[in-house]
C-alpha cells in the first residue's frame, strides 16, 4: 500500500498542473486547479487498475490561500483514488456567482461547486444532484451535526453539504468585567441578566459601554427562543407576527435607557460589523453579538484577553444552532453522481483534508475532526473550538430549525436597521416603528415571493 501511495504521490508530483483562476478547462489552461494524468487503467503501484478512470471539475471562490489549500485536499484525494481525476477551478468571490451562473445556463458546470447562503436558489432552480441515495455509501453523515444536515435538506432532498460551521455567541472583554470587579457571564444566563450586567458594568467604567444593540442580528435567534422564526421556508410564509417583534425591539428600547447600549451615533461611525472599528477590540465595549469565526479577528486587535459564552436564554432554550459558512453541492446533470458524493465525503470526513484546510471554511462540520484541530489548535482558537462544542452539545436536547433568508432579504435588512434607527435617534416611538416595521416586512416579503 505504502509502495502504491508513493508511486501514486510520484506521478501527482511530476504531472500536477496548477494555475491561477480563468476559464473552464484543463488547469493548463488557466483554471487555478489540480488534476492527475496518470495514464488510463494503471494505478500508482503499476497494477492493473479495476476502477474504471473518471474525471471531475470541482469549482470555489476565494483567495489564492484558499486556492492553495483546496488544491492540496484535491491531491489528498487523489492520492486515495488514484482512478479519480480532478480538475479543480477557482475564483474571486466578485465573479464567482457570475461565472456559475454562465456554466449552469449552459449545461458546463462543475460536478461539484461550492455555494453559501444562497443554496436556496440553486435548489428551486434544479440544479443540484440529490445527494440522498449516497448517503451511508459513499457519503457519510453520520458524525456530522444535525443542523448542518438539515441545513442542505431543502424541499425534503439532500443537495448541500456544509464544508464548515459558525455558532453566533457573546464575545466578551475578560478586562473590563475585572476592572469593574464583575464575574464573567457563564452559559445558562438570561435576558434580563443580560441588561442589568450591561448597565451594571458601564455604570461602573467611565466611557464603557455593557453591550452593542444587535436587534436585527439576533432578531431570530429571539424569535425561536420564543417559537417563532424570521422565515419558514417549508411553507414559504413569514414565521411571525406583528407581536413577536415588539417586545424584542422593547427589551433594546428600555436598555438603552439604562445607558448599557452602546448610542446611535457610535454604533453608526463603529459598527460591530467592521472588526478594526469595533469599540470591543478598543476596550470600549465588553459585550457584542459576533459568529464565532470572527473571534481570531477580534483577538488579533487587542491585548484584552477576549471569550465566547451562548445568548442569554429564552423561553425554549438559546435558540442557537451551527450555521453553515459554505458548502459543496453536485451538479444534477454530473455523469458520476458516485465519484462526487466521494469527493464531498472526503472534505468532511478526512483527517488529513482537515489538518491542511484548518478552519479557513469554518470549523470543522464533524465532531472528530474538530477533535483532530484541536490538538493543534492556539489559545485562540482553542476559545472557539470549546465554544462550538458547547453548542453542538446543547443542540442536542434544544434542537432548532436552521435559518435561510427570506425572499428580499436586502430589503429587509436594511429596513430592520432603519427601525433600530428611528427609535434609536427619537424620531418615532417603539409601537409606531414596530408596526411601520412589520407592514414594511411584509411587503418585502410578499413582493419578493411573487418574483421569485
Amino acid at each position: 500500500m505504502k509502495q502504491r501511495m508513493l508511486a501514486g504521490a510520484l506521478i501527482l508530483a511530476l504531472t500536477m498542473v496548477t494555475a491561477c483562476s480563468g476559464g473552464t478547462g484543463s488547469p493548463g489552461a488557466g483554471s487555478g486547479g489540480t488534476s492527475t494524468n496518470e495514464p488510463k487503467g494503471s494505478s500508482g503501484s503499476g497494477q492493473e487498475q479495476t476502477a474504471e478512470e473518471v474525471e471531475l471539475r470541482i469549482m470555489w471562490w476565494g483567495d489564492q490561500k484558499r486556492a492553495d489549500i483546496t488544491n492540496e485536499v484535491l491531491r489528498l484525494f487523489q492520492e486515495e483514488y488514484p482512478h479519480i481525476r480532478v480538475l479543480g477551478e477557482f475564483s474571486p468571490s466578485t465573479g464567482y456567482f457570475d461565472k456559475l451562473n454562465t456554466q449552469l445556463a449552459s449545461g458546463t458546470a462543475a460536478d461539484v461547486f461550492f455555494l453559501g447562503g444562497n443554496v436556496v436558489d440553486y435548489a428551486s432552480k434544479g440544479v443540484l444532484l440529490d445527494l440522498e441515495p449516497y448517503v451511508g455509501k459513499q457519503l457519510d453523515l453520520s458524525d456530522m451535526d444535525e443542523a448542518m444536515v438539515q441545513y442542505g435538506t431543502l424541499g425534503g432532498t439532500l443537495v448541500h453539504v456544509s464544508a464548515g460551521a459558525n455558532a453566533r455567541g457573546i464575545v466578551v472583554n475578560e478586562r473590563l468585567f475585572e476592572e469593574a470587579g464583575m464575574a464573567l457571564p457563564q452559559d445558562g444566563w438570561t435576558w434580563d441578566d443580560y441588561a442589568s450586567i450591561s448597565n451594571e458594568i458601564a455604570s461602573k467604567l467611565d466611557g464603557v459601554y455593557g453591550t452593542y444593540n444587535f436587534t436585527v442580528e439576533g432578531m431570530d435567534i429571539y424569535l425561536k427562543q420564543n417559537g417563532a422564526q424570521l422565515y419558514n421556508m417549508e411553507e414559504n410564509a413569514l414565521g411571525f407576527e406583528e407581536a413577536d417583534v415588539k417586545s424584542w425591539f422593547e427589551y433594546w428600547a428600555e436598555t438603552s435607557k439604562g445607558g448599557g447600549v452602546v448610542t446611535p451615533e457610535l454604533a453608526v461611525s463603529h459598527p460591530q460589523g467592521d472588526t478594526s472599528k469595533s469599540l470591543i477590540v478598543t476596550g470600549q465595549v465588553a459585550m457584542g453579538l459576533i459568529p464565532s469565526n470572527q473571534l481570531a479577528a477580534h483577538q488579533s486587535l487587542t491585548e484584552d484577553k477576549l471569550t465566547m459564552v451562548q445568548l442569554p436564554r429564552g423561553d425554549k432554550g438559546t435558540g442557537v444552532v451551527f450555521e453553515s459558512s459554505q458548502g459543496l453541492s453536485g451538479y444534477a446533470k454530473t455523469e458520476h453522481p458516485e465519484e462526487v458524493a466521494m469527493l464531498i465525503n472526503f472534505f468532511i470526513n478526512s483527517p488529513e483534508a482537515a489538518k491542511v484546510l484548518g478552519n479557513d471554511r469554518g470549523v470543522p462540520v464533524t465532531s472528530k475532526n474538530r477533535a483532530v484541530l484541536e490538538q493543534m489548535t492556539d489559545e485562540v482558537q482553542q476559545v472557539v473550538y470549546d465554544y462550538t462544542n458547547r453548542v453542538s452539545e446543547a443542540t442536542k436536547t434544544e434542537p432548532f430549525n436552521v435559518s435561510y433568508n427570506m425572499p428580499g432579504n436586502t430589503e429587509f435588512a436594511s429596513l430592520a436597521e432603519k427601525t433600530v434607527q428611528e427609535i434609536g435617534f427619537g424620531r418615532k416611538t417603539v409601537d409606531q416603528a414596530v408596526t411601520d416595521f412589520y407592514n414594511g416586512t411584509v411587503r418585502i416579503f410578499e413582493s419578493n415571493k411573487q418574483s421569485s
